[in-house]
């Protein structure tokens, strides 16, 4: 069972942050770690021949990603988490430089995802993401990060303007960040960054990022805070939790996943919505000779994503008997709509794999005269149908550019998950269920 040291545990989360700036990045970073264990690097324009009682991952489009561990004896039966790599940013438009009154260059951006505006103002930041490049005849894409403070969004001083009296930020307007003077270059920053010749490069997906480091903090070091803690502290969590867990002797297969473009509604080849799991696993139990379709009866899939906590200064916008706080344990979310795809089964299911981990549950709900935020767990659901949670992290601050959580919860996550994968799944029925 994964021992909990809540400042080291989140130590490594935050270095983990730090290293990925960008899906491309989160997704290097989690195949890192899973060579590092052991696990063996597929390719979806290849055949697959899987053997019992050893680890595989494969990527799709370098910003999502899908591992599984398989007993040496498995069952008929899955064990799955999904979360996501991206957060709200702004992306770079292809003709990047502005010229902006032959004095200063900007860079032309757009939004990507529903970011909280005001916290990007002010602010040092620099680009991330990957780099296309064309070299001997072939394409080939390569991650960058620019380590240098090269950009600031500025913001309006208010003897111009009554910026604290409701000000809607513009995103073509006000958002735009400053680059450098006249005729600045991007391109050559690019280049010495990622160690290649600038005439290779032919094509980018870059995104701004935040260059204030991660920090934990409170009288009594209770909090931290960092940029891309929705949903990379569940794409972490996860992730530890599956190699906590390890490769089982039998059991249920462990799979652990990560998309892409949740953000934007996971409707892309590498998102939620698209066939990638279903390939993934069709392929997999094809290998060993199951029938997915019966596989996934006796399976089941956490939908790992951040709820907010209690807002200390606005209690009002929370279900009082419903809100979760931070550092108090994992986050069962639920919503009639079915926003989020929890219900009265899977959650017995998941309280009782907390309660044999020792990890505390909460309960998140919107107000019921308040919309809320959806996430991937009822879209992958679409094709991989199995007895379904949404859980997370509560956090402050969802969707800012430096966000903040709970040193206690990324430790209970892991713990919790860990349980999951150690745990097989039999259906009796439906609606019958043995852990």
């Amino acid at each position: 069972m994964y021992t909990i040291d809540n400042r080291n545990t989140t130590e490594n989360l935050l270095q983990f942050l730090a290293d990925s700036p960008s899906p491309f990045h989160a997704v290097e970073q989690a195949a890192k770690k899973l060579t590092e264990a052991g696990f063996l690097p597929l390719q979806e324009c290849e055949k697959w021949d899987l053997v019992p009682g050893r680890g595989y991952f494969v990527t799709r489009n370098n910003s999502s990603i899908i591992a599984f561990a398989i007993p040496k004896k498995p069952a008929p039966s899955l064990m799955l988490t999904a979360s996501h790599t991206d957060s709200p940013t702004y992306k770079l438009k292809d003709k990047a430089e502005m010229d902006t009154f032959g004095k200063y260059t900007r860079l032309a951006t757009e939004c990507y995802g529903g970011m909280l505006h005001y916290p990007w103002f002010d602010r040092p930041l620099t680009v991330a993401g990957r780099l296309i490049l064309s070299r001997d005849g072939k394409i080939e894409s390569r991650t960058v990060y620019v380590d240098k403070d090269i950009l600031m969004i500025p913001s309006v001083a208010p003897h111009q303007k009554n910026v604290n009296g409701g000000f809607a930020p513009n995103a073509a307007v006000d958002l735009v960040p400053l680059f450098g003077g006249k005729d600045a270059k991007l391109r050559p920053i690019l280049a010495e960054a990622a160690g290649v010749e600038e005439d290779a490069i032919v094509g980018f997906d870059l995104y701004l990022t935040a260059r204030t480091p991660g920090i934990i903090w409170g009288a009594n070091d209770e909090f931290y805070s960092s940029p891309r803690i929705d949903n990379l502290q569940c794409a972490y969590g996860t992730l530890m939790g599956f190699l906590s867990a390890g490769i089982k002797e039998e059991g249920s297969i462990g799979v652990y996943s990560v998309f892409d473009n949740e953000e934007t509604g996971s409707g892309t080849k590498q998102g939620a919505g698209s066939l990638f799991l279903r390939d993934t696993l069709e392929r997999l139990c094809e290998s060993l000779g199951m029938d997915l379709r019966q596989v996934l009866a006796s399976s089941m899939f956490v939908s790992a994503d951040n709820g907010h906590a209690r807002h200390p200064n606005h209690p009002e916008l929370s279900d009082g008997d419903h809100c979760p706080h931070m550092n108090e344990g994992v986050v069962i979310k639920a919503n009639a709509s079915q926003k989020y795809t929890t219900d009265a089964l899977s959650a017995a299911l998941f309280r009782e794999i907390c309660a044999r981990a020792d990890v505390p549950v909460q309960v998140f709900y919107n107000r019921s005269d308040m919309g809320g935020g959806s996430t991937l767990g009822s879209i992958a659901n679409t094709t991989v149908a199995a007895y379904t949670i949404d859980i997370g992290m509560a956090q402050l601050a969802m969707h800012s550019v430096y966000e903040t959580g709970g040193v206690a919860d990324t430790g209970y996550m892991i713990r919790a998950i860990e349980q999951f994968y150690n745990t097989t799944l039999t259906a009796e029925g439906d609606g019958v269920l043995r852990l």
